[in-house]
C-alpha cells in the first residue's frame, strides 16, 4: 500500500512539475556591486543577474543617491542569454548610499519588482 501511495505522489509530482515552471518570474539571484555591500570606487555599470531571461524593452532600473538625486544611467543592454541586465552609470558616484529600484518582465510575460543598496566609500 505504502508503494502505491509513494507512486502516485510522485506521478503528480512529476505532472505537476512543467506547469510550475510556466508560472516562474524572473528573481533577482546577484547583483554587481552586491546587495548591502561597500565599494571604494564608483561602479562604471550595474549588473542583475536574474534567474530566467528579460524583455528589455520593459526592463530597468533607477538609481537614487543618500539625497534621493537620479543617478544618469547610459542604455540597458541584456546579456548571457538574456538573464544579466546590464546597465550602465554615465556619472562618477560619490561617496554615499545608493539605491537600486530594479523592475523586470521575463520573456514569459510576469512581472516582478525589487530594490537593493549599496555604499560607496572613499
Amino acid at each position: 500500500m505504502t508503494k502505491i501511495i509513494t507512486r502516485l505522489g510522485l506521478a503528480a509530482i512529476l505532472a505537476l512539475g512543467p506547469s510550475a515552471q510556466a508560472f516562474a518570474h524572473a528573481h533577482l539571484k546577484s547583483a554587481t556591486p552586491a546587495d548591502k555591500s561597500t565599494i571604494k570606487t564608483s561602479p562604471s555599470e550595474l549588473d542583475l543577474t536574474f534567474s530566467e531571461g528579460l524583455n528589455l524593452k520593459f526592463s530597468g532600473i533607477k538609481v537614487t543617491g543618500t539625497d534621493k538625486a537620479i543617478v544618469k544611467l547610459g542604455d540597458s543592454m541584456l546579456m548571457q542569454n538574456d538573464t544579466v541586465l546590464m546597465v550602465p552609470v554615465s556619472e562618477t558616484l560619490g561617496a554615499g548610499t545608493y539605491t537600486v529600484e530594479w523592475h523586470a518582465l521575463s520573456t514569459d510575460g510576469h512581472k516582478t519588482t525589487g530594490s537593493y543598496t549599496f555604499t560607496v566609500k572613499p
